[in-house]
């Protein structure tokens, strides 16, 4: 497990986070999800969705998981970010970019002419993505995209 301090000017101060390229523990991964108002499924589950994820980064503040954002797909020709969380204490604070900015790194040196990468928004969060060149669906050429949840 690689672990990188980065530096991130929060309000004029300096906050000191560590970015870890590897799997989070998955108690601290259903802790943060549900801090955020997402609900988890079993931690079976959830284990096995994280152990099969294409790439993962964590972001912690000492050692309390803050953020996470990992890609599923093929990782040849299909890239889809999921679950990219920050805690809400820490939302607005460059966390979610610093994810962001890790996602992408390893999505330039992986994605090929032709690729796909895409993510589903959480609604108000879509002009986030965008600053990373992410567009939203008009419906128009592509349609507006759909999804099915199991209950």
């Amino acid at each position: 497990m690689s672990a990188e301090k980065r530096l991130l000017e929060v309000q004029g101060e300096s906050v000191e986070y560590k970015v870890v390229n590897d799997l989070p523990c998955v108690n601290q991964f259903m802790k943060l999800r549900e801090s955020a108002g997402w609900a988890n499924p079993s931690a079976d589950i959830v284990e096995m969705s994280l152990a099969n994820s294409v790439f993962i980064t964590s972001v912690f503040s000492g050692s309390k998981l803050i953020g996470v954002g990992r890609i599923v797909g093929d990782g040849a020709m299909y890239f889809y970010l999921q679950d990219v969380v920050i805690s809400p204490d820490y939302q607005g604070k460059g966390v979610g970019t610093l994810v962001m900015h890790e996602l992408e790194k390893f999505i330039s040196n992986k994605a090929q002419q032709g690729s796909t990468i895409a993510l589903l928004a959480a609604y108000g969060k879509e002009s986030f993505y965008e600053q990373f060149g992410y567009s939203k669906r008009t419906g128009e050429e592509l349609g507006f995209g759909m999804c099915k949840f199991i209950e």
